[in-house]
């Protein structure tokens, strides 16, 4: 069977056909935006920038599922003057776009990787998301992940083909850029960080765990039409999560215990309010629904996890760092 990825040379895409490689079920195609540079093993099909004016006739044939993982993303200082018009155009319009084709094409399943942000931007510290919550999106992009996945879903009524919903919260692994990048650095640098007193709940997704419940949702007669909330299964606070990625580095976090409520009035002094929330704010999500439903465990654990994120920042600095002395 065939599998088109979008996406397919982005973090989470590159990772899910290297474990389409491994299996014989399913054939996997790469949608790109440009032509690969180097030859690959599998059909790759330059789309461009993700549009409601793309064609995807040549990609999507003989195709019997599509795992959608290519949007505009989330990024804090956007250049655009209607940023919410740009989301909706490339992960609303586009998304449909391919939807349709696909549904015509006689595609029996269409993966959409949505995010958390669709549930909202922080929980209780009582209460996990769950996927029957009321959506509460705050920003462009979860908005636009939103609109998306309800037309998705109202797609999958008109032409019959099945949708599959899955919403991560921040996904790390091997190559992780942006925060989680910057917070390595800072503890191998052995940066002090004011966050040694942080006692909030946050759940993350490894991306080994993301893919393998990609995997699951792809054929997983359970899975038709469901939405799921994807994550590791051990939630932790931002202190433990730098000590034990600390850990993984080989290196003792410096964390100062400076209190939570200190932290977030100076972050909104500085008009910095929304990177103290995802510091000192919780964020936890149930991921009952896809144990129970379709049998699914993380299969790698967090200390795990970590520890191969680390491993690979670490050979990257040293192979950065020789080709600098050359």
């Amino acid at each position: 069977m065939k599998v088109l990825v979008t996406g397919a040379s982005g973090f989470i895409g590159s990772a899910l056909i290297g474990r389409l490689a491994t299996t014989s079920a399913w054939e996997p195609r790469l949608a790109l935006r440009r032509k690969l540079a180097t030859a690959s093993d599998y059909a790759g099909f330059a789309v461009g920038n993700l549009s409601p004016d793309n064609d995807w006739s040549e990609a999507l044939q003989g195709c019997d599922a599509v795992v959608h993982c290519a949007a505009r993303v989330h990024v804090m200082d956007d250049p655009e003057a209607d940023p919410l018009a740009a989301f909706r155009q490339a992960n609303v319009q586009g998304t449909l776009n391919l939807a349709r084709q696909a549904a015509a094409s006689g595609v029996s399943r269409f993966a959409f990787i949505s995010s958390i942000k669709v549930n909202g931007e922080q929980t209780p510290t009582d209460r996990a998301f769950q996927e029957d919550d009321t959506p509460a999106p705050s920003d462009p992009y979860g908005i636009s992940k939103h609109e998306a996945e309800q037309g998705l879903l109202q797609l999958a009524k008109e032409t019959g083909m099945e949708v599959v919903i899955i919403r991560p919260p921040l996904v790390y692994g091997p190559g992780v850029k942006a925060n989680f990048a910057t917070m390595m650095k800072w503890l191998e640098k052995g940066v002090p960080l004011p966050l040694g007193a942080i006692h909030n709940l946050r759940s993350l997704v490894a991306r080994d765990n993301l893919v393998d419940l990609i995997m699951t949702c792809l054929d997983h007669p359970a899975a038709a039409n469901q939405v799921f909330l994807a994550g590791d299964g051990e939630d932790l606070s931002t202190t433990e999560l730098l000590r034990r990625l600390g850990r993984a580095l080989g290196k003792h976090a410096r964390l100062l215990p400076v209190p939570a409520g200190v932290l977030e009035g100076g972050a909104a002094l500085l008009g910095k309010r929304a990177v103290a929330q995802r510091l000192c704010g919780n964020l936890q999500v149930d991921i009952s629904k896809a144990r129970e439903l379709l049998g699914w465990n993380p299969p790698v654990s967090v200390d795990d996890a970590l520890q191969e994120t680390a491993n690979a920042y670490l050979t990257a600095r040293q192979t950065s760092s020789r080709d600098g002395d050359s």
